[in-house]
């Protein structure tokens, strides 16, 4: 079958009609941060939160009319997302859960090895309720991924991992954990495992990751984390059979020398970005996205499609940034046309923009800065600040 021919702007098109980052929004309410979790397959999470945190800013800037108490209530009270490892730390639907049976399977070890830590957090908290490590009185400390770390961390993450505990609520960053079988429906726990071999699962799960992105091609990439053991040879194999089954298509893009791939299920989303529509190019929609988007994933196929260099320099020491702690990107229209220093406001406070960088191929029109001023209002009710005009235009043209 014969690749699909794409311009640069016409791939751009398609990947933000699949996110619902173009036109009008598409995703409602806390309906529609649902809508979006389940197509998306997960957001990714980090919890620095200056201006919220990651999965509330991939939400903002695609779901309109909602707040993150909505987030809470999906995840904690209806239980119809679940926090979980998929793309590293993520948030995905509960009904996913059986398609991570082997993760979860390969984070035992540690269980095995700390029987008795084990048998005493799940008895204390079958006992007592959920519980975070702050309550349970375990002080040793234990060699630990992210460095030593108390006993009662290190067996609560564990359980955790393999599947025994789940997030039963958060206060800030601390998370308290509970059995599964208390939080998750038992048509979730016990289901069957989904996948006859581990290249039917390697296979599923790069399918995801296309869809979860919109392109991509078959190289190393940061959008392929937390698919946990997948070497090339075994992505490789997968995308010669998800093509050999017709599941994803070929495309080339002009000006790239390596094809993309897209889920054939996308094509009609694809074809209406070819056609130029679900775009309003005299009143473009302007948003600011998330460190940790979907859309950015693989940040040299943004750098390919979009011209835009984007390293988040949160974790690199001052001295080595180019912009800033904590800077992101602004989407107008088809074009990544800026990023911005965010900074931290309390509801009521004026929205404030520290520092302002365009990108070279933009042009600072009158219109441009009429839809930014647009999106950054609604940036500006998401976190509950005032907006003045002025003050924010008078940043935008320094």
């Amino acid at each position: 079958m014969s690749a699909i021919e794409l311009s640069k702007r016409e791939a751009r098109r398609f990947l933000l009609l699949r996110h619902g980052l173009a036109g009008g929004f598409r995703f409602r309410g806390k309906e529609g941060v649902l809508a979006y979790v389940r197509q998306a397959g997960c957001i990714q999470f980090d919890p620095i939160n200056v201006v919220g945190t990651n999965p509330e800013l991939v939400l903002q800037s695609r779901v309109e009319d909602w707040h993150p108490a909505q987030l809470r209530e999906l995840l904690y009270t209806d239980r119809l997302l679940v926090d979980h490892w998929d793309k590293n730390m993520a948030i995905y639907p509960v009904e996913d859960w059986p398609c991570f049976r082997r993760t979860r399977a390969r984070n035992e070890g540690w269980c095995q090895r700390h029987p008795d830590a084990v048998r005493r957090v799940l008895e204390e908290i079958r006992t007592r309720g959920p519980l975070s490590s702050a309550d349970l009185d375990m002080e040793e400390k234990v060699a630990w991924p992210w460095g030593p770390a108390r006993l009662a961390r290190a067996a609560l993450e564990a359980l955790f991992f393999s599947g025994r505990l789940v997030v039963h609520d958060k206060t800030g960053n601390r998370k308290a954990y509970d059995l599964a079988e208390r939080c998750l429906p038992p048509a979730v726990l016990d289901a069957p495992e989904p996948f006859a071999s581990d290249e039917d699962y390697v296979s599923w799960h790069v399918l995801r990751r296309i869809g979860s992105v919109g392109l991509l091609w078959n190289r190393p990439s940061d959008a392929w984390l937390g698919i946990v053991g997948m070497k090339s040879s075994e992505r490789n194999r997968a995308f010669a059979r998800l093509l050999e089954e017709d599941r994803i298509r070929e495309v080339r893009v002009d000006g790239l020398a390596q094809p993309l791939y897209v889920r054939t299920a996308d094509l009609p989303t694809l074809e209406k970005a070819a056609s130029g529509a679900g775009f309003d190019d005299a009143e473009p929609r302007a948003s600011a996205l998330a460190p940790l988007d979907n859309l950015l994933w693989d940040r040299r196929l943004v750098q390919a499609l979009f011209d835009f260099d984007y390293r988040w320099e949160v974790y690199k020491p001052a001295s080595e940034r180019k912009y800033g702690y904590y800077v992101l990107p602004v989407l107008c229209g088809d074009r990544l046309v800026a990023r911005f220093e965010a900074v931290r406001v309390r509801p009521g406070d004026p929205f404030t923009v520290g520092r302002w960088w365009w990108e070279k191929n933009a042009d600072a029109t009158s219109d441009l800065l009429e839809a930014l001023l647009r999106g950054l209002r609604r940036f500006a009710g998401f976190l509950g600040a005032s907006f003045d005009e002025a003050k924010v235009l008078s940043v935008l043209r320094m």
